[in-house]
């Protein structure tokens, strides 16, 4: 006698059941949650104004967000600003190439700058000096390429996974196109990642030293630079400081580069990504 109900399937699955409260179904029906990226940012703008979260923790979910859709050519370093280092570069100039950038990996090259044999950290090349038998080339460590077309979501969770802080990025006819590092992509999340030289919001761009001279972030507009100095430096062209000494140059300045201007000398303290971050500033009757 066949049995008036089936008996359910081991395999059907469980209907897990709805915990919501009748209150919370009602609420959600009417105000649904949001059904795009745009609207979901329009919410955690209302959740700030509402005191729900910070603004410091809504710039950091909009930097989640927008991350999706980033790609690692959107963010690396251009091939032509990077900082790399040739094999068979002398070790002093190595050195000196590793104090004047302050970076804590490099790209080495081979032949040519398209040529990137693995990646040195900096800290290795005490290895070296304490043994100068050692061959740089046994202390590379892997490079990893990424395409362009990499999304910052999968590289970020490489980046975790590999334990790898740095990578080239190459283009579709492999060839290098730039770098990417960690801190390049956790910024595009939390903002700028501050290190020694960065000062606090409220210190001023510009501000004066124990020894009469003054400190001047490259982005400070040019126009505050002549109020503050009273010097008359052109900002026809130029909206910062820093992009007016780079042109004055003719290249990227770099850490210990002097130039002279408008009666002020300028001495790049720091740069960060291709652009100066501090000047040491002093008048020029005085550094004389």
């Amino acid at each position: 006698m066949a049995e008036p109900y089936p008996s359910p399937s081991p395999h059907r699955a469980v209907r897990h059941e709805d915990k919501r409260g009748f209150l919370q179904k009602l609420a959600e029906f009417l105000h649904p949650g949001p059904d795009s990226k745009d609207e979901l940012i329009e919410a955690l703008a209302e959740a700030e104004h509402n005191d729900i979260i910070d603004a410091e923790s809504r710039v950091m979910l909009e930097g989640v967000l927008r991350i999706a859709d980033m790609t690692a050519g959107d963010v690396m370093v251009a091939a032509p600003r990077m900082d790399v280092i040739d094999i068979h570069a002398p070790f002093q100039d190595i050195l000196n190439t590793v104090i004047e950038t302050a970076h804590s990996r490099f790209p080495v090259y081979e032949g040519g700058r398209d040529n990137i044999i693995g990646i040195l950290m900096a800290k290795d090349l005490l290895k070296l000096q304490r043994a100068p038998e050692l061959s740089l080339r046994a202390l590379l460590r892997p490079a990893v390429f990424v395409p362009e077309s990499k999304s910052l979501n999968d590289l970020l969770r490489e980046f975790r996974g590999n334990r790898h802080h740095l990578a080239i990025v190459i283009d579709e006819f492999g060839q290098v196109a730039g770098l990417i590092t960690i801190e390049d992509v956790l910024e595009e999340i939390v903002g700028e990642i501050e290190d020694e030289f960065d000062e606090a919001e409220d210190a001023g761009d510009i501000f004066a030293l124990a020894d009469g001279s003054w400190r001047v972030s490259g982005d400070t507009p040019i126009e505050r630079v002549n109020e503050w100095f009273e010097t008359q430096l052109p900002d026809d062209e130029f909206d910062t400081i820093g992009g007016l000494i780079s042109h004055e140059m003719g290249h990227v300045p770099k850490r210990g580069e002097r130039h002279e201007v408008g009666g002020l000398c300028f001495l790049v303290q720091h740069t960060k990504g291709g652009a100066v971050t501090w000047f040491k500033v002093t008048r020029v009757t005085d550094s004389a």
